[in-house]
């Protein structure tokens, strides 16, 4: 039995010493307006250290206002890290129109909202299997006016 743990103790000290793929939100800003909803667009960039590809599973997000979940969502299977490189994904984060409005009313005149964007990047690594990457963004974001939505 020993052995066993010891086996399990030195597994997992060299996972822990595998490079693994980083990722940074770079940025976070306006899309568009649709008929149902405002959309916002996270940039994020992943570094992948291993020689091969690595197939994304999802990208899950959460995108929260005043202390609350204004908006979440999956993107199932988005492709994979290029091998030995950068690869830039785009998250799109659709936040209705009504709950936009019961912001606006919140926020009165300056049309800003602070905001937290949380993100999981799961992704599956050779050996490992599912890993996941957490990424934090706060900010402070613009409401569009109504003649951004005309624009």
């Amino acid at each position: 039995m020993e052995l066993l743990d010891k086996a399990k103790t030195y597994i997992a000290e060299k996972v822990a010493d595998m490079p693994k793929p980083e990722a940074s939100i770079t940025d976070v800003d306006f899309k568009g307006v649709s008929r149902e909803s405002v959309e916002y667009l996270a940039k994020v960039n992943v570094s992948n250290p291993y020689s091969t590809s690595i197939p994304i599973c999802e990208i899950k997000y959460s995108f929260k206002s005043a202390a609350r979940e204004i908006a979440s969502g999956t993107i199932p299977d988005p492709g994979s890290l290029k091998a030995s490189d950068t690869t830039l994904l785009n998250v799109l984060v659709k936040v209705p129109h009504s709950i936009l409005l019961s912001l606006a009313k919140d926020i009165g005149a300056d049309w800003d909202i602070d905001y937290q964007l949380d993100i999981s990047l799961i992704i599956d690594l050779p050996v490992i299997g599912n890993f996941t990457i957490p990424l934090c963004q706060k900010g402070e974001i613009k409401i569009p006016t109504i003649s951004d939505m005309f624009a």
